[in-house]
């Protein structure tokens, strides 16, 4: 067998080194994504979960990114598979060129950033002309988005992480092809498209010279050393049934979201993550027909309509769908299901649900700051958003009424202006209302909601604003320039503009501090200036301020 060459950059071994040997023979879940280890008497990597009888110390080598292990010769493994791990989120405050990076990976994970592939109805000359550009030009977008020349991003790149951008980037579009090869039954040239490549050639030249099979070898492969998973729902079709499904990717774009031939997507988190808690926010919160929570059952289950507009999946056409989570806690595992409409977009679909539900939190740096304040919280994620807007929406229908006027609110929001979608589910049957639809619709037909006129010129000047395309709101936005800008438009104030940025933004350092329940949970509502006193306190939660009001908001509804 061949043997891993030995890489430009290889990451030095040190101490540290041992105490991830200790987690690897532990099988530690808390340490998933964290690291890789590369076994040279093999030439695969693999997740410190790995259930493969544990190498000798001498044989492994510890690498912080997938993307390492790929530059230094090894392969992924086709049992722990690693692109399931959980991703890295980390944070600075001062380091410039380490917010560069952090900036840049985020960046390149997110397949909405990605070099758009040309779509299959593209002539053949445009394609090649597309796929000889490659992936050169993704990067050179990247560095002007980042305000930087190519060249400094790819030196302060290599220099932090030991391999370039271009590697990153290919790393997680093998990495994404992968899972879909191993967990869908979708056409191979659907995955090479929908991963981010021009071409299915070019796609297939990847693969052999990464991972030396072909798509197809690899999906057998993958299928043999994983065992299958059921799925619990009977109005999902059998594997069987899949296997016959011919419509093509601009086919299942359409309207009809009812079939779910994807399978389970097998997305992993690290442990404690409190589930019950984490559902139980969603359903107080759950507008009838876009969202349904089941908490009982087989297991755990949140369901929702969803939306992807042109502009950020680079299709023709706006995407529409469906999608159902089951949480496996036994395995730390999520269990998605995606309508065929999703086909071409479920890296950004993996991505969002990620998001929304907080897969990626890293709970040992969290709680290593905020356990000795807040002791009960360690399994608490910050609830995200799968669609910016949405939630933007939301936020100021909530601003100055209680929780259940919000969702009265929001309620008859969708009914009147919301698109009605078709799913296997009764109680999911309504889209939420668009930016283009809330941008024309007349104060008036808002008034008759009971949305008052503050609220009514907020929510149409938000609408413009981002439908007009001045307005971000996604997890890649800077944090401060989107709330300078939330906090510009009318009617909408600070404690709207660090909400949204909290879930929509995934900034772990947001805080309200004009949040009326968290001065009750602090004991402040008494001082003359309370915000000031929570900002105060606060400075010993950060960088994990939202994690911190969340647990908060956690501790006075026990209280109560």
């Amino acid at each position: 067998m061949t043997q891993p060459r030995q890489p430009a950059c290889a990451p030095a071994a040190d101490a540290s080194d041992e105490g991830r040997y200790l987690a690897l023979r532990a099988r530690d879940a808390r340490f998933d994504g964290h690291f890789f280890t590369g076994v040279t008497s093999t030439g695969i990597y693999c997740r410190p979960v790995c259930a493969v009888r544990t190498p000798r110390r001498d044989n492994c080598r510890f690498f912080t990114l997938a993307a390492q292990a790929e530059r230094a010769g090894f392969r992924p493994c086709l049992r722990c598979r690693p692109e399931l791990a959980p991703q890295a989120l980390r944070w600075s405050l001062q380091d410039a060129s380490a917010v560069l990076v952090q900036q840049a990976v985020r960046l390149l994970d997110a397949p909405e950033l990605w070099a758009p592939a040309p779509q299959q109805a593209v002539q053949a000359a445009q394609a090649a002309q597309a796929a000889q550009a490659g992936h050169p030009g993704a990067v050179a977008r990247l560095a002007q988005r980042l305000g930087v020349s190519d060249r400094h991003l790819r030196r302060i790149f290599e220099a932090a992480l030991g391999v370039s951008p271009l590697q990153y980037l290919q790393t997680r579009r093998l990495l994404t092809a992968k899972q879909l090869l191993t967990d869908t039954t979708m056409p191979v040239t659907d995955i090479a498209l929908a991963s981010g490549f021009a071409s299915l050639r070019r796609f297939n030249a990847a693969f052999a010279g990464h991972y030396r099979l072909n798509p197809t070898q690899l999906r057998r492969s993958g299928a043999d050393a994983a065992a299958p998973t059921q799925c619990s729902d009977a109005s999902v079709s059998t594997p069987a049934q899949r296997s016959g499904a011919t419509a093509t990717a601009t086919q299942r774009s359409g309207a009809s979201a009812t079939a779910g031939h994807t399978g389970e997507l097998r997305l992993a988190w690290r442990p404690p993550l409190d589930v019950a808690a984490l559902l139980a926010f969603f359903a107080r919160r759950q507008l009838h027909g876009v969202e349904w929570v089941l908490p009982d059952g087989a297991g755990p289950i949140l369901r929702r309509t969803v939306r992807l507009a042109p502009g950020c999946t680079g299709q023709p056409r706006e995407i529409i769908g469906w999608i159902s989570a089951r949480f496996d806690g036994s395995r730390h595992l999520l269990l998605l299901q995606a309508s065929d409409s999703l086909y071409p977009v479920l890296p950004l679909v993996i991505r969002r649900v990620r998001a929304l539900l907080d897969l990626d939190a890293d709970p040992a740096a969290i709680n290593a700051v905020l356990h000795p304040h807040f002791p009960q919280g360690d399994g608490l994620r910050l609830p995200g958003a799968f669609d910016g807007f949405e939630l933007a929406v939301r936020a100021v229908l909530g601003q100055q009424v209680t929780l259940a006027a919000a969702r009265t609110l929001g309620q008859r929001l969708v009914e009147r202006l919301g698109q009605t979608i078709a799913t296997p589910w009764p109680e999911l049957d309504r889209l939420f209302p668009t930016p283009a639809t809330l941008a024309a619709t007349d104060g008036a037909v808002l008034g008759q909601m009971g949305i008052v006129r503050q609220r009514q010129a907020a929510i149409v000047a938000l609408a413009r604003a981002v439908d007009g395309g001045q307005l971000a709101l996604h997890d890649g936005a800077d944090p401060e320039k989107t709330t300078a800008a939330l906090c510009a438009l009318p009617g909408i104030g600070d404690w709207t503009a660090q909400y949204i940025a909290m879930r929509v933004l995934r900034w772990p350092d947001a805080f309200p501090s004009g949040d009326v329940a968290l001065h009750k949970a602090l004991g402040l509502q008494g001082q003359k200036n309370p915000a000031r006193a929570a900002t105060a306190a606060a400075q010993a939660w950060r960088p994990w301020r939202s994690y911190a009001l969340l647990r908060a908001w956690a501790g006075a509804a026990a209280q109560a």
